[in-house]
């Protein structure tokens, strides 16, 4: 009996054996999970639209399965912010002045901002970047601190969390007939918070009107996450500093800002400011709003707020600031983006996020007050009269025309609707603009960058290796000079190389190789299937 079972127990483990490899191959043999890559509309922005069907088309090479899925701008935002729903997903940050500090875009691979609504959305996660982070953050010496950026840039590329695919020239133009006076700002060009105050009418008409593709995500400050919202509610919201076109602080609201040590800020608040409704502006107010977006589940500001313990009032002209840890940025950057709420409109507001667009008070105190949105045709601010930089400003306010498209807005241009652009011409348009007589054509680089940002929690962007090899095998340099007709610079890093202090320049930089891709797949253990698609 005991010889009789003998065979039967090997023959047993030898199926379950057999049984076993096979379910091993058929595993290694399983289809690496299929791919939605979202991108703009080509209306919208056909340099993204036509990218992406760029970056597919070299990802099929490599054996991906790969569909694009071109979504409107709001949708795509919601989508990649809000809830995450995304494989790939192309968008691009603005350089705004602002972000030519390093702390914010930094502050994009943060994993404590990868939560619904934070700047992470791709959910990278690297406990020594967030502690890199945080000590350039603290960092005074500004040598030292340079260097642990720069560190920073190359310990995040090889884990090739995003691929930064290219900066692209601001290119826009005004009419030079209708108005003068504008100063440019990398990565602003001219629709910036300064542009509308430097504007100097040329004829009769005194309301300055602008032009863009796009409308505001919402109105909200404590919900907007897109840079159409926040340009034009900065023109009718103050801040305690406002940034020069070179990244100097200037009082603004303030009138004096001063470092009682490394974690205390005191701010004297400028005499006689009122809000929009005729009340008056004070200390209350400031600490009030700092207090509140702490208190807000909002995490646009969350890399700009992190190192405030809290706000309070010492008199009605003076707010003293109270880090948690010290922070080089918190004077210069914090106090310039964050708008002064009133805050006998925004108090008993509890979650100001669930605000319904009828409900949101559009008081601020700025030298530009609201007049009127239209949701996706126009919106209006006038000049106030009250504000204490009034007299520097010629125009009496300034009018936003929403066009469907940028063939729209340039066609606006030339006929006089508008008279300046607030987004880049497209590559078409720009020969066509120098060549009228009443139009001025302005380039500047930008420091902001289009990107194409994995999700991280999904497969198969949670293997370094396939995010790696996708990025060797999306042809760059092509884009720009095909694209953006060579209008740009190909991406290398998060701060881009015309922020040269603050970039890296011999970061690994993963260069277009199919190649290179393809062995670091089968490095990593992938191969290919008789159809020739990729398998694990």
């Amino acid at each position: 009996m005991t010889h009789s079972s003998k065979p039967q127990f090997t023959s047993i483990m030898a199926l379950a054996a057999i049984a076993g490899f096979s379910a091993t191959l058929a595993t290694a043999q399983e289809r690496v999970a299929p791919i939605e890559l979202i991108t703009t509309t080509e209306s919208y922005d056909p340099i993204r639209y036509e990218a992406a069907f760029m970056i597919a088309e070299r990802w099929r090479e490599l054996g991906f399965e790969v569909s694009v899925a071109p979504t409107e701008f709001s949708t795509a935002l919601e989508r990649f912010y809000d809830q995450q729903d995304f494989d790939a997903t192309i968008l691009g940050w603005s350089g705004r002045v602002d972000r030519l500090d390093p702390q914010f875009f930094l502050s994009t691979l943060d994993s404590r901002q990868a939560g619904l609504s934070g700047n992470n959305p791709g959910g990278y996660d690297n406990p020594d970047y967030d502690d890199l982070l945080d000590e350039q953050s603290r960092e005074f010496d500004v040598d030292r601190r340079q260097q642990l950026v720069r560190d920073m840039q190359e310990l995040y590329k090889s884990d090739m969390p995003l691929v930064v695919l290219f900066h692209r020239d601001e290119v826009v133009a005004y009419n030079h007939t209708a108005f003068d006076g504008f100063e440019p700002m990398a990565g602003e060009g001219l629709y910036s918070e300064w542009g509308p105050m430097e504007a100097v009418p040329q004829g009769g008409r005194q309301t300055l009107r602008i032009g863009g593709p796009q409308e505001p995500d919402n109105l909200n400050p404590l919900d907007s996450t897109s840079v159409w919202g926040w340009k034009w509610m900065r023109l009718y919201y103050d801040r305690l500093v406002r940034l020069s076109a070179d990244v100097e602080p200037l009082p603004w609201a303030a009138s004096e800002v001063n470092a009682i040590d490394d974690t205390t800020v005191e701010v004297v608040l400028r005499d006689g400011m009122t809000f929009h409704d005729g009340e008056p502006l004070t200390a209350d107010d400031v600490a009030f709003t700092f207090n509140y977006y702490l208190d807000q589940e909002y995490s646009y500001f969350a890399s700009y707020t992190s190192v405030l313990d809290n706000a309070e009032v010492l008199d009605e002209s003076t707010v003293r600031f109270n880090l948690n840890e010290p922070s080089a940025s918190f004077a210069s950057i914090t106090l310039s983006q964050l708008p002064i709420l009133p805050k006998h409109h925004w108090e008993d507001i509890e979650d100001a996020a669930t605000l319904a667009p009828e409900d949101i008070p559009m008081v601020g105190s700025g030298p530009f007050q609201f007049e009127r949105f239209d949701r996706g045709e126009f919106m209006a601010i006038s000049k106030f009269e009250d504000h204490f930089y009034a007299d520097e400003i010629a125009v009496d306010g300034v009018e936003f025309i929403i066009y469907a498209d940028m063939e729209g807005v340039y066609t606006g241009l030339q006929t006089g609707e508008i008279d300046m652009t607030a987004w880049r011409m497209e590559p078409g348009q720009i020969g066509l603009a120098e060549d009228q007589d009443h139009l001025t054509v302005v380039s500047v680089p930008d420091f902001g960058y289009f990107h194409m940002t994995y999700n991280m929690r999904r497969e198969p962007f949670d293997d370094r290796a396939v995010r790696r090899a996708l990025a060797m095998a999306s042809d760059r340099e092509r884009m720009v000079d095909v694209l953006l007709e060579g209008r740009g610079e190909v991406g290398s890093s998060v701060i881009a190389p015309v922020n040269t202090f603050w970039n890296e320049p011999f970061v690994e930089r993963l260069d277009f190789d199919m190649d290179a891709a393809r062995a670091e797949l089968e490095n990593a253990g992938y191969s290919w299937d008789d159809d020739g698609y990729l398998v694990r």
